[in-house]
C-alpha cells in the first residue's frame, strides 16, 4: 500500500478524491501529496514507484532553508541584515568592485533584490559559483526591483557555512531540524567547489517538507520549544517584494518574502522547481505539502495552486466535512489513493493518437498497474523485433534496436562504447535506473502510430525532470529525436539520430 488516509471527522473523503481526480485529469505527474488539518494528517499518498521516505531533489525550498539559517545567525548576533554582503566575504572584494555589489546587503539579498537580474554562476562556469556573485556585473542597483537571483542564496548559504565551520543543513539540524524530526540522511547537493547549493541543491523527504510546515504554522514553536524567535519568521513570511512583473503564473505574482513566497489565498509558500511545494494556509489551518515534476508543463504549477484553491480549501468549508464520512466514501478514497502512480506515457497521449488503440486490463495484484490503453506490440512492434540500426554520420550513439513483449519493451543502445538498456512499461511506468547515470527512474512507451514510438523517462533521482525518445522506423531506417528536461546533465540526450539495418541479427 503506497497511501494512507486518515479521516474520519475532518476533510471529506469525497473532496479529497476529487482534488486527486482533478490532478489526474491534469496529467500532473505527481510524486507525493501530504495534506493537514489542524495539524493532524488528512491525506498521505505517494505515486509508484516514489514512496514514503524517499530522498527526493526539492531545488529551490533550499532556499527557505537557507533564510532560516540565516536568521538564527542574526538572532544569535553573529551577522547583521543590512549589512553589505562584501563585509564578510573582503577576499573578494578588489578596488574594481562595482559600487552596486558593494551596496547590496543581505537583506537585499533575502529578498531577491540584489544587483543581478539572474543567475551569476551560470556566466562562466569555471568560475567559483560564490566569487561570481562579486565579479560579475550587476545589471541594476540593489534594493530596488525583484528579480529571481539563485546565487544569492548560494552566497549566503556561502555565509552560513563559513561562519559556522559546518555544511549548512548540518548547522540547521543542530539548531532547529532534528527537533522537530527531520530526517538524518536529508542533505544538500554541492557546487563543484564544495559549498553546498543553498539555492538549489537539498535532497530531502517529502516528510521533511511536512515537518517544517508544520514548524511554520506554529511560528517556529516545536512542543513548547521556541526554534526561531516568531517575529523573526514572521517578518521572513511576510510581504517585502512585488513578482507581479516577473511571476510567470498567478499564483507567483503575490508577493515574496526573505526567501519565502506569498501565493494566493493568503499562502505562505516554500517553492521549488517542478512542483514541490510546501503551502501554509494559516487562516484555515490547512497544509499542502506536493512533490512532482512538471518541468516543460506550461502552467502545470498553477494547475497545482487551481485544483487546491478550487476544489480542496471550498471542501473544507462543505458541511459534510463536519460529518462523519461514510464506510463507502473512505473505501472509495482508499481504493484510490492505494493504485496511485505516475502516469504511463500510453495513457497520457491517447487522446491524441490516431492510431488504433485497444483496451486491456492488467494483471491482477500490480498496485501500481492502472488499467490503460495500449497499441498491441505483438503487430505492430513484429517488424522491427530484432533489427539493429547503426547510427549514422559523427555521434556518441553506434547503434539501437527495440525489443517489444505483451507490456514491457527495452531500447538497447551504445553509448560511447558503453553498452546500454532503457527497460519501459506500455501499460506502466516501470522502476530501473537510468543507464550511465546510474540514477533512480520510471520508464514507459508507447506506439503514436503506426512507424513511430515513444519512450518517456520520469528522472527521480538528485536529477528530478524527464528523457524523452521518439523513434520514427521507416522500412530500413530509422530517425530518433531526443530532448531532456534537465537543468545540467543528459546533454546527450538532445538532437536527431539517423540510422540504418541491411538485415535481422
Amino acid at each position: 500500500m503506497n497511501a494512507s488516509p486518515s479521516n474520519r471527522e475532518g476533510i471529506s473523503p469525497k473532496t479529497l478524491l476529487a482534488l486527486l481526480e482533478r490532478l489526474e485529469q491534469a496529467h500532473i505527474p505527481m510524486h507525493s501529496l501530504h495534506i493537514l488539518r489542524r495539524g493532524k494528517p488528512e491525506l498521505e499518498a505517494y505515486y509508484a514507484p516514489c514512496h514514503k521516505g524517499q530522498l527526493h531533489r526539492m531545488f529551490s525550498i533550499s532556499k527557505s532553508l537557507t533564510a532560516l539559517a540565516i536568521l538564527k545567525l542574526y538572532e544569535t548576533g553573529s551577522i547583521s541584515l543590512d549589512a553589505s554582503i562584501c563585509q564578510y566575504f573582503p577576499e573578494y572584494v578588489t578596488a574594481d568592485t562595482h559600487p552596486w555589489i558593494r551596496q547590496t546587503t543581505l537583506r537585499d539579498m533575502l529578498m531577491m533584490r540584489s544587483c543581478h537580474a539572474s543567475t551569476t554562476y551560470k556566466f562562466d562556469k569555471k568560475l567559483d559559483w560564490v566569487e561570481s556573485f562579486f565579479t560579475v556585473a550587476p545589471t541594476h542597483k540593489p534594493g530596488t526591483v525583484f528579480h529571481y537571483d539563485t546565487s544569492a542564496s548560494h552566497t549566503l548559504c556561502a555565509l552560513v557555512e563559513k561562519l559556522t565551520g559546518r555544511p549548512m543543513l548540518d548547522y540547521l539540524k543542530d539548531v532547529m531540524l532534528r527537533e522537530i524530526g527531520w530526517s538524518e540522511e536529508s542533505y544538500m547537493l554541492t557546487d563543484p567547489f564544495g559549498h553546498s547549493m543553498g539555492g538549489s541543491g537539498l535532497m530531502a523527504t517529502s516528510e521533511d517538507l511536512v515537518l517544517l510546515g508544520k514548524l511554520l504554522m506554529q511560528d517556529g514553536c516545536w512542543k513548547g520549544k521556541q526554534l526561531i524567535q516568531r517575529e523573526l519568521l514572521s517578518d521572513a513570511l511576510a510581504w517585502h517584494s512585488a513578482t507581479a512583473v516577473t511571476g510567470p503564473i498567478t499564483s507567483e505574482c503575490q508577493g515574496y518574502g526573505y526567501f519565502f513566497w506569498r501565493g494566493e489565498q493568503d499562502a505562505r509558500i516554500c517553492y521549488g522547481m517542478g512542483g514541490q511545494l510546501v503551502l501554509c494556509y494559516p487562516a484555515r489551518e490547512l497544509l499542502v505539502v506536493t512533490t512532482a515534476d512538471t518541468q516543460g508543463m506550461n502552467g502545470a504549477n498553477q494547475l497545482i495552486y487551481d485544483a487546491i484553491h478550487q476544489i480542496l480549501l471550498p471542501g473544507l468549508e462543505s458541511r459534510e466535512a463536519t460529518d462523519t464520512a461514510s464506510d463507502a466514501d473512505r473505501e472509495a478514497l482508499w481504493q484510490k489513493v492505494s493504485r496511485l502512480c505516475i502516469e504511463p506515457i500510453a495513457s497520457v497521449c491517447s487522446q491524441g493518437c490516431s492510431y488504433q488503440l485497444r483496451s486491456e486490463s492488467p494483471s491482477s495484484g500490480e498496485e501500481m498497474t492502472p488499467a490503460v490503453n495500449y497499441l498491441d506490440p505483438r503487430t505492430d512492434g513484429a517488424r522491427i523485433q530484432g533489427l539493429v540500426y547503426r547510427i549514422q554520420g559523427d555521434s556518441a550513439f553506434s547503434d539501437l534496436s527495440l525489443e517489444l513483449s505483451d507490456r514491457e519493451g527495452v531500447l538497447r543502445y551504445t553509448l560511447n562504447g558503453t553498452a546500454c538498456r532503457l527497460s519501459f512499461g506500455l501499460d506502466r511506468v516501470i522502476p530501473g535506473h537510468f543507464p550511465v547515470y546510474d540514477m533512480f527512474c520510471a520508464s514507459s512507451g508507447t506506439w503514436l502510430d503506426e512507424h513511430t514510438f515513444y519512450i518517456r523517462t520520469h528522472l527521480l533521482d538528485t536529477s528530478v525532470g524527464g528523457v524523452y525518445i521518439q523513434l520514427y522506423f521507416g522500412e530500413k531506417d530509422v530517425t530518433v529525436f531526443m530532448k531532456k528536461q534537465e537543468e545540467t546533465l543528459f546533454g546527450e540526450y538532445t538532437g536527431h539520430l539517423y540510422g540504418t539495418c541491411d538485415q535481422k541479427e
